[in-house]
Formats: C-alpha cells, structure tokens, sequence
C-alpha cells in the first residue's frame, strides 16, 4: 500500500505518517511536508521517486504527472487501467492526505497583495484531492486532520468500510469547493455576480431550531469578520439555541451602532429596552426599565466589558445570553454562579464592518448590502414652525439609530439616551404608535418619537402627539407629508426628515 501526503495544515501529521509506516505503508511527500516527517524521523520518499522527474518552476508543478495521477485514478476492477500501468511502469496509490495551501489565511491579513494571493492558489493539492475521491471505491482520501485517528484505526483492523470512503469522499469535494469559493469571492469585482461564490463552515449543531421538532445548525462564513457573531467565543453557560444565536446577533449589530456606552435588551430580535450612559450599572438600570416585563429571559447586549459592579447587577435576574466585548475575571467569577447563563465574548467595535444581508427564501437567496446607519444628520430638515431644541435633537439622532434595529413598522419613543416605548412589527404604523405609547406610560410625556420610514397619514403623528411626544424624526417622501406637517404645526411639535429609511423586515 503506497501513501501521497502533502499538507499545510501539519497538524499531527507526523504522528499519522508514523503509524502508516507501522501498517507497512510507503510514505511519498512533498516540499515541507517531506522535511516535516524528515525531522520526525518518519521514513518517507520523495513524490520525485515515483515521477522520476524533479519539482520544477519554484514548487508550483510537483505532483501533476501521470505517474501519480495515473496510480490515484486507476480503477482496480478494470483490466484495461490495470494492464495501462503495467505498460508505463506506474504503481498504485491507495491513499492520499492532502490539505491545501493558506489561501483564507492569507487573504485575511489586512496588508496582503493579489500577487500574494495568487500564489496561494494550489493546483496540483486540489487535483490529486478531487481524483482520489472521485476514485473513492479504491482510493482513501484524508483532508481533515481529525480523520487521522480514525482511518489508522480503520487500516489497522481492516475496517474501511463503503460508507466511510465516501463519507471521506465527500468531505474531500467538500473542501475543495470551499476553498474555490474563497478564491473565486477573492477575485470577483461584480457587486452580484452571476454565481455567488460562498463558502460555509459548521461551527455547531444546534439541538433544534425555532422549534423542537426542527433540526438546525449553526454555519459560519469563512470569510466572516472576527466582529461579528461567527467568531464569538463562549466563556460559560448552556448550549447556545437557533433563536439565542438569533437574538445575540440582532443584540451584537445594535450596540456596535453606537460609540456611547450603551446597553440593550432584547427580545425576538427587538430590543425591548436600550439606553446609553456613562455608567454601565445605570446603562443597564434604564435599558432593563425600558420594559422590565419583557426583559425576563431576554438576551443583553453591552459594548464595554462587563464589570464586577454591573456582573453583580446581572446575576440578579434571569436573562439567557450575555453578550459583550470582554469579561472582567471578577465578572466572570459572579457570573459562574449562574450556570446555566451564557456568556459570549465577540469585539463590539466596528472596525471591520459586515458587507452583506443574506437571507434565505424558499429555493432562493436574497443578498444585500448591509443597511448602515449613518451618524451624519448634515441631510436633515426640520419641517415644522417648531424647532427641535439642542436637547430635543441629541434625543432624536440617538431614537433614530435605535428605531433601525426595530422589526417594522418600527416606532421608539426616547427620553434623553434611553427607549421608554417600542412598537415593532405591526401593519399599521399607527398600531405600533399606540404600542409604543402604552408600553411607556407616564414617560411618553414630553418624549421624542422615530419612525423607521415615513407617515402615510397624520393619524399616526396624532397617536404620538396624544401621547405626550414633543419632537418627531421620520424619513417623510410621503405625498401625505403636507397633512402629516400641519398636524404637527397645530400641536407645536417639531418634526424633522432624514431623507432616508430604516425598515427591517
């Protein structure tokens, strides 16, 4: 039995290659894979003593040749191929272990140049992968280094099964496909081309979806920014659900939109509190004030690191998923009390800002760019006789980008830097007025009103004017603006456009 091994990813290779060599397996290698088993003293063989031919232009052709293709490909139950080996002196390859050249790895680092990309392409990895398993019947192949125990064990006891070859077989067309889609993403310059290049990993199975009897799992894109929720690192708690993932995620976009020290709460993806404010512990005190009825069992999410002093605050309710861009030791010492409680570490910064929506339709993707909420209000007018005072506009532009994160019809009443009533989701905006309305109480008094998109009518401006709101920010563009104005002028309500909308379906 005779083995090709050529890896980047060197992890426990050697110690693979050893107990090969153990079963009576010939080893051949390549470059540095062969210099890695070299200095673990593993026999191995040049692929050069199969091809009888050197390795040419800097490394790049060094496998491409019949005498190793022609081994990998040859059906064993045919005479013809048989016989066609024999006529050109070429043996037989059983095995092939291969992983592919740093190519995500590469493009990752801020600096690279496409020359330096480009180099990173393999050719003769993906060739000898794709033929081998193509020829899985005959031939194993090993793309993955957690395989390695097992397909030892599997040689050693004569256990290679049909089912584990082409379990092999399909990881191996698996990893070639994500490596080409990272690749073809690298290269393409159309902002939606023809066939979307994308590749996914699976960071876990979840144990069901929305609902039990829906199996789930979670997949990572692998060219997904360390800011987004693909990289979180859970610190403790119980396995993450589809719906907590949902949430984090919706909690993670809302406070990366703010510079401010802010904290939210969220439920089914809405957040029903959120506030910012110098002090965490305070921040938290008005978020969870928001709607304290609808905190319980909510999802937090904070974009400072999470304290002792507020960890002390949290341990005393009952949330699902805390969220944040670090843990003090003191914190997560107070937290671990809470077992059950998970705790998600991920940068809230935005740095590295998420390009792109995808969202999945029955037999379909749909793809966007992903909505930005600017911080620029140098576009907006104030439409009314009233003006918004100074207080009154720093409270609209913070309403403004949290009323984006709210499902529509999204309205956010503010006070200052904190929600004290949301309506999300409803047809009617004016329902979600009213919702909003009632969720704040006494608060609406003398409150700011945001609306994701325009005011068809002037009943909704009427719900939120009877409601006690004293300022208003909506996109307008509605040919009922000029009754919508007029309400607002007969109550003194100022009211300002921002020329663009925020819906979120």
């Amino acid at each position: 039995m005779r083995a090709i091994i050529s890896v980047s990813d060197k992890r426990g290779v050697a110690e693979f290659a050893r107990s090969l060599c153990d079963l009576g397996v010939e080893v051949y290698s390549t470059g540095g894979t062969k210099a890695a088993l070299v200095a673990a003293s593993v026999p191995v063989h040049s692929v050069s003593a199969l091809t009888s031919f050197p390795e040419i232009l800097g490394g790049r052709v060094k496998t491409l040749h019949p005498a190793v293709h022609g081994g990998i490909l040859a059906r064993r139950d045919v005479p013809d191929d048989l016989a066609q080996l024999s006529e050109h002196a070429i043996g037989l390859i059983d095995l092939v272990v291969v992983n592919l050249y740093p190519f995500a790895q590469t493009i990752a680092r801020p600096d690279v140049t496409l020359a330096e990309a480009v180099e990173q392409i393999d050719i003769g990895g993906p060739t000898m992968v794709r033929a081998a398993a193509k020829n899985h019947a005959h031939v194993l192949v090993v793309v993955d280094p957690a395989d390695y125990a097992r397909v030892a064990t599997a040689l050693r006891d004569n256990g290679l099964t049909a089912e584990l070859r082409r379990e092999l077989a399909a990881k191996a067309f698996a990893h070639t496909a994500s490596y080409d889609s990272a690749i073809a993403a690298y290269l393409t310059t159309e902002t939606f081309p023809a066939a979307l290049p994308q590749a996914w990993e699976r960071v876990q199975t979840l144990r069901y979806g929305e609902n039990p009897h829906q199996p789930a799992a979670f997949y990572r894109s692998t060219s997904a920014a360390p800011n987004t929720l693909a990289h979180a690192t859970q610190l403790q708690g119980k396995e993450l659900s589809y719906n907590n993932l949902l949430d984090a995620d919706a909690a993670l976009q809302i406070v990366q939109n703010f510079a401010e020290l802010t904290v939210t709460i969220l439920k089914h993806s809405n957040p029903c509190g959120l506030a910012s404010h110098a002090k965490l512990v305070t921040a938290h005190e008005q978020a969870r004030a928001g709607d304290p009825v609808s905190a319980f069992g909510g999802i937090v999410g904070v974009n400072r690191p999470v304290d002792g002093a507020l960890a002390e605050v949290l341990k005393k309710y009952f949330y699902e998923v805390i969220i944040a861009p670090d843990f003090t030791d003191t914190a997560l010492m107070i937290l671990a009390e809470k077992t059950n409680l998970r705790l998600l570490k991920v940068p809230t910064d935005q740095s590295i800002r998420p390009g792109w929506d995808y969202r999945s339709v029955s037999g379909g993707l749909l793809v966007q760019q992903t909505d930005q909420v600017s911080h620029d209000d140098t576009a907006w007018r104030v439409v009314t006789k009233a003006m918004p005072t100074d207080e009154q506009m720093a409270a609209l532009r913070w309403a403004w980008r949290a009323c984006a994160f709210v499902k529509s019809n999204a309205i956010v009443l503010a006070q200052g830097q904190q929600l004290v009533g949301m309506g999300a989701g409803q047809p009617s905006r004016v329902d979600s007025v009213q919702i909003a309305a009632r969720k704040a109480g006494e608060r609406a008094q003398g409150c700011v009103l945001a609306s994701d998109a325009f005011f068809p009518k002037a009943d909704g401006v009427q719900a939120a004017i009877d409601a006690g709101a004293v300022a208003i920010v909506q996109p307008g563009g509605s040919q009922g603006d000029a009754e919508v104005i007029a309400a607002a002028d007969a109550a003194g309500v100022a009211m300002v456009f921002t020329g663009n909308r925020h819906f979120r379906h």
